[in-house]
């Protein structure tokens, strides 16, 4: 085989290993291992959600759906200056969040601002205005639940609650986009081996 398919091939399998979760679906015990601990950090949190959540695993990727309304002045927080915005005020979460996403291979899909209120609404009161919506592709579940679980992500938490007026997340899966980047990554890296292959060598 030639050397440049023999790079190229070493390339694609740490992409793919680094962008593919092979640990395999959370099993019942460890379900209720979470469950335990998430009720005893918050007892009075409702975990019929999360249950459901976990209990759904596939093992494999998801999108976080992510709906946001956010005040045109953040609420007051401390080491925050009076003056900050908004976006500076979110930006301090994203600054912890940022790191721990892209190691685990996690990345938006599709990030944009509002231009209008919602145009159509049924079974639900206060959803007229949002301001921005994300999709956030996550490698698992597993992933997810790390970085909830990590304890330096309970400071930083702070600044997104700050930079909110209202947020709806839900979780879609499964689910499919005609750009994953293994699939892209794969085209490229054929199209050019086979350009390299083309090449004469000098004579």
């Amino acid at each position: 085989m030639p050397r440049t398919w023999i790079v190229l091939a070493i390339v694609y399998a740490a992409f793919f290993s680094w962008y593919t979760s092979f640990e395999g679906p959370f099993t019942p015990e460890e379900v209720e291992t979470l469950l335990e601990q998430i009720a005893e950090h918050s007892p009075d949190e409702d975990l019929t959600a999360i249950r459901r959540f976990l209990e759904s695993d596939t093992g494999d990727d998801f999108v976080m759906v992510n709906l946001i309304d956010s005040p045109a002045k953040p609420k007051p927080i401390p080491g925050v200056s009076p003056d900050a915005t908004t976006a500076e005020v979110a930006a301090r979460y994203m600054e912890h969040m940022w790191p721990e996403l892209l190691k685990r291979a996690c990345h938006p899909v599709m990030m944009g601002g509002a231009t209008a209120p919602a145009m159509d609404i049924w079974g639900i009161e206060g959803a007229e205005d949002w301001t921005s919506v994300g999709l956030m592709r996550y490698r698992s579940r597993r992933d997810l639940i790390e970085i909830a679980a990590n304890p330096a992500f309970q400071g930083p938490h702070e600044f997104k609650i700050a930079s909110m007026t209202k947020t709806i997340a839900f979780p879609i899966d499964p689910w499919y986009q005609l750009g994953d980047p293994r699939f892209v990554l794969a085209l490229v890296f054929v199209a050019i081996g086979a350009l390299v292959g083309r090449r004469k060598p000098p004579s």
